[in-house]
């Protein structure tokens, strides 16, 4: 039973998410520079068993794909061919980053550590991973 990976892609950092083997709980589990990104993922699909990778999607408000989609559409056809037999899946990330915000200010986060983007980046990941199992479950 393989695990399922979320990611956050960003133009300067990559917010990763994993859940446990039984697939119940997302956790955090790095932020990467997106130079490094392929590295740090061949490095963990080579000791772990992801089943499952989902990519966030940005959207607007209107459902229509924001301007950083341009971005990720490169970066999941690498996905793609790097790891053919891992499925790869998109998943809604609109307000991920303010949920973020809250979530570490209900945390009690000082704001020091609320600046910390890769903090930030890392729990939009989680937050995309938990959307994704909310989903799969209702399914």
């Amino acid at each position: 039973m393989g695990r399922i990976m979320a990611i956050d892609y960003g133009q300067k950092r990559v917010g990763i998410a994993v859940t446990d083997p039984l697939k119940l709980i997302a956790n955090a589990l790095s932020t990467i520079h997106v130079t490094k990104v392929f590295d740090f993922l061949k490095d963990y699909l080579a000791k772990e068993n992801v089943e499952c990778i989902v990519v966030g999607e940005p959207k607007q408000m209107n459902n229509k794909a924001s301007e950083s989609a341009r971005f990720i559409e490169p970066f999941i056809k690498k996905l793609k061919k790097e790891f053919p037999g891992t499925k790869v899946e998109r998943m809604d990330e609109r307000f991920t980053s303010s949920m973020a915000v809250r979530t570490m200010i209900d945390a009690g986060a000082k704001k020091k550590d609320r600046q910390r983007k890769e903090l930030l980046d890392t729990i939009s990941a989680t937050i995309i991973l938990q959307s994704y199992l909310e989903t799969i479950n209702r399914q």
